[in-house]
């Protein structure tokens, strides 16, 4: 049965708002375009426009799918340099008709006083986090029951419960047929799982039948982690951890989907370390970026990296980039003189 909701949704994109000192003297009714446009998979064009401390959301196209969109704009305000957390989230949502140009009501993120006093406004500018969730396309309102259906007993069906069996499979060691040794820590599995999962640990495994593997270059945490969601398709190691902890768990998880050919984890890591990408982290995940073929994750770094370059060159990580990767530069260079060129 073909699912009749379409849903959209823009990854989260930085809007730098520069010139605050300018903007503060507008009156009611004037905006500012945002230097951002958002693209979703719909093909309907979205932009992001503020005032002094509020935003707005405006369809610039014509919808193609249905007559109508509901959208929702939510924002926060964040430091790139990730010195302070991300503010309370605001939002707005709006029903778009099919008239380009058609505005939603406005998210106020913070007063004007309250920006200014806070650490968000830096040599006049602030960062703000958007993201814009589309419904393109609504299923319809379910059915009336029939008489027939009404002489039906009602089915009390629990809610699935594979992944909770396969986690206890894993947690038990029950049947395990190969042992792990990580970093001198000993993880048992199950080889026919293992197989379906990954055809890395197929080609491994079933390769001489082996029933003992030695893992290198990977800590135990990390390769638990792996594991997990080889048997459970789920990461909480990433919403347990926060910030640079959770960046880290990210970085090395990515490396690991990448070298058992976990696609999903590996598309996982890279949409975490897309949203957290601070002066802190650019460089490396820059680099984890191009040693494993992450195109996206890349373009996301650079983009960063050419909007705060002062402040990066200044980490680690850059010192260890420009050894390992120089071949990022020739990008870095000309996303550089595209940021200055604005």
């Amino acid at each position: 049965m073909q699912n009749l909701t379409e849903v959209a949704r823009s990854k989260n994109l930085l809007l730098k708002v520069e010139g605050h000192s300018v903007t503060t003297a507008m009156g009611d009714g004037e905006f500012h375009n945002g230097r951002r446009e958002i693209h979703l998979r719909s093909k309907d064009h979205w932009a992001s426009r503020y005032r002094p401390v509020t935003l707005k959301i405006v369809l610039l196209s014509e919808p193609r799918a249905g007559n109508n969109v509901k959208a929702k704009l939510g924002c926060r305000l964040v430091d790139p340099a990730g010195r302070l957390p991300p503010s309370e989230e605001k939002s707005v949502a709006h029903k778009f008709h099919r008239a380009a140009g058609d505005y939603s009501g406005t998210a106020v993120l913070t007063a004007r006083e309250e920006l200014e006093a806070s650490g968000y406004l830096v040599d006049d500018a602030y960062t703000v986090q958007c993201t814009i969730v589309a419904v393109l396309r609504e299923a319809p309102p379910p059915q009336t029951a029939t008489a027939a259906d009404d002489r039906r007993p009602e089915a009390d069906v629990p809610s699935p419960d594979l992944l909770r069996h396969l986690r206890e499979l894993l947690r038990q060691e029950k049947g395990a047929d190969v042992m792990f040794l990580v970093s001198g820590r000993w993880f048992a599995a199950h080889k026919a799982l293992l197989a379906a999962r990954s055809p890395v640990f197929k080609a491994k495994l079933f390769r001489g039948m082996k029933e003992y593997v030695k893992v290198e270059d990977m800590e135990p945490a990390v390769f638990k982690a792996l594991l997990g969601f080889v048997y459970a398709d789920t990461v909480p190691e990433l919403d347990r951890l926060e910030g640079e902890e959770a960046a880290a768990m990210a970085q090395h998880l990515l490396a690991g989907a990448d070298r058992y050919g976990l696609d999903r984890l590996k598309l996982i890591c890279e949409w975490r370390l897309s949203d957290c990408v601070t002066v802190g982290t650019a460089a490396t995940t820059l680099a984890l970026a191009e040693q494993h073929h992450c195109p996206q994750l890349k373009e996301r770094c650079v983009e960063f990296i050419a909007g705060y370059l002062d402040a990066v060159l200044e980490t680690e990580g850059y010192k260890h980039l420009e050894a390992g990767c120089p071949s990022v530069f020739t990008d870095l260079l000309k996303a550089a003189r595209g940021s200055g060129a604005n």
